[in-house]
C-alpha cells in the first residue's frame, strides 16, 4: 500500500482548505517544493499534488511549482484543472507521473476513453463524494451521478486507477468512511486510492488491513493530519510496507 502525502497549492502557497471552500484557506507553507523535500527525506516517492487554482478556473495554474517538485525526483500524482488534452499533455511533458481527471470525467464518458487511450496507466479519475454523489468543479457544484455508478462506468472504460475522495470526511480529522472505501473496491478491476479523513496512524493501520482482503487497493492521500502534526510521515510509510 502506497502513502501519498499531499501538497495543495493556491497561489503558489502550500494551503489546506476545509472541506473544499475557498474562503476556509490555513496556508502551512510559502513554498510548495520545501514541503516536497521534507515529504522525500521521511522516505516519500510519491506525492499527490492538487492544483486549488486549477480546479477551481477549469485550468492548471502552478505548473511551474509542480515541475519544482518534479525535480526533486518524487513521482506526482497532480489534479486539478486537467479538463483537456492539452493541459493533460503540459502537464505530463512537465514530467507529472499520473494526472488526475475529475469534473471532465463525469461530464464526459467519450474524453475519458480518449485520454485512457492515448496515455494509459497515467490517467487516474478522481471521484469525490458527498453522501454518495459525486461533487464536481472544485466541490462546488453536484453532478448528480453516484460514485458507484460513475466507477462502474469509469472501469468500463479502463481507467486503472480511481482516487476516492469522501468529502464529509476530507479535512475533518475525523477518520476514513471504511464502509465508502470497501464498496468501491468492490465495483471494478481499477486499483482505488483512498481519501479524507485521516487523522491518526490508526486509520492508516485500518486501512492496511482493508489492503489485505482488496489487493485493489493501492494506497491512501494523507493531507491536514500531517501538517498538523498528529501522525508522522515515517511511521505511515513503515505501517504501509508492513
Amino acid at each position: 500500500m502506497n502513502i501519498y502525502p499531499a501538497i495543495d497549492i493556491k497561489g503558489g502557497r502550500c494551503v489546506r482548505l476545509t472541506q473544499g471552500r475557498a474562503d476556509q484557506e490555513t496556508v502551512y507553507a510559502e513554498d510548495p517544493a520545501a514541503v516536497a523535500v521534507e515529504f522525500k527525506a521521511a522516505g516519500a516517492g510519491w506525492v499527490h499534488v492538487v492544483d486549488l487554482d486549477g480546479a477551481f478556473t477549469g485550468e492548471p495554474q502552478n505548473l511551474a511549482v509542480v515541475q519544482k517538485i518534479v525535480a526533486l525526483g518524487l513521482k506526482v500524482q497532480l489534479g486539478g484543472g486537467l479538463r483537456t488534452r492539452a493541459a493533460i499533455e503540459r502537464a505530463l511533458g512537465a514530467g507529472v507521473s499520473r494526472v488526475v481527471v475529475g469534473t471532465r470525467a463525469v461530464e464526459s464518458e467519450h474524453f475519458v476513453g480518449q485520454v485512457v487511450e492515448a496515455f494509459g496507466a497515467k490517467i487516474a479519475v478522481g471521484l469525490d463524494a458527498k453522501n454518495g454523489i459525486v461533487a464536481v468543479k472544485g466541490w462546488v457544484a453536484s453532478s448528480g451521478m453516484s460514485a458507484l455508478e460513475a466507477a462502474r462506468r469509469m472501469d468500463v472504460l479502463g481507467v486503472q486507477t480511481i482516487i476516492h475522495t469522501d468529502i464529509g470526511t476530507d479535512g475533518m480529522l475525523t477518520g476514513p468512511n471504511l464502509r465508502a472505501q470497501e464498496t468501491m473496491l468492490r465495483v471494478g478491476k481499477f486499483r482505488v486510492i483512498a481519501s479524507g479523513g485521516i487523522s491518526r496512524r490508526e486509520d492508516v493501520i485500518d486501512l492496511a488491513k482493508l489492503a489485505q482482503g482488496h489487493a485493489n487497493l493501492d494506497g491512501v492521500i494523507v493531507g491536514k493530519a500531517l501538517y498538523e502534526k498528529r501522525v508522522e510521515l515515517g511511521d505511515l510509510l513503515a505501517i504501509a510496507r508492513a
